[in-house]
């Protein structure tokens, strides 16, 4: 159930037009900090706790914004963390659409065995390696590729665009030298 390209680029285009008319820009990364304030918050109850003003947190990154973060962590219940959740949730409705993923695709795919081999510790390694990497440029700029990059530039931000510009600089070139072989 392949999708063609301009009609994914309609849905996509579509979808984030809704997410800001409707409720705000799209941005994720900062769920992830959401997250591990959730956790760390059941194994320390003390972490984040309601004020007369709101919510504040002995951890300073959650405590900043009037207490913004710490609120979420409290309350995950709101709009970016069920939307990040719902992420997840459609990549799995859409590989289950498609007929699932292959077996021999589940842990190491085609590209990545075809230039790495088939060891799936080290893709994983890779994965989380990268991923990282990412995530900790994202929260060094202040959000991430959907923020900056998608929800940007249908903003018509300058950042945006000069995000997506540097993002593709190095994207292209890394993948062409990671992945001489194809499948």
């Amino acid at each position: 159930m392949p999708l063609n390209w301009k009609t994914g680029g309609l849905l996509l285009g579509l979808v984030f037009f809704l997410a800001v008319w409707l409720v705000k820009p799209i941005g994720v990364s900062t769920q992830f900090v959401i997250l591990d304030g959730i956790l760390w918050d059941a194994v320390n109850p003390e972490l984040v706790t309601q004020t007369a003003d709101g919510y504040t947190s002995t951890n300073d990154y959650l405590a900043k914004s009037g207490g913004k973060y710490a609120k979420s962590v409290a309350d995950p219940l709101n709009y970016s963390f069920v939307f990040v959740l719902a992420m997840a949730l459609g990549g799995l409705v859409s590989a289950r659409l498609r007929g699932g993923i292959a077996r021999a695709d589940r842990s190491v795919h085609a590209l990545w065995r075809a230039n790495f081999g088939d060891s799936p510790a080290k893709r994983y390694a890779a994965a989380f390696l990268g991923g990282f990497i990412v995530l900790y440029g994202a929260r060094l700029a202040g959000g991430c590729t959907s923020g900056h990059m998608m929800s940007g530039m249908m903003q018509t931000a300058l950042s945006g665009y000069i995000f997506a510009a540097g993002a593709f600089a190095a994207a292209i070139p890394v993948s062409l030298l990671l992945f001489k072989k194809e499948a």
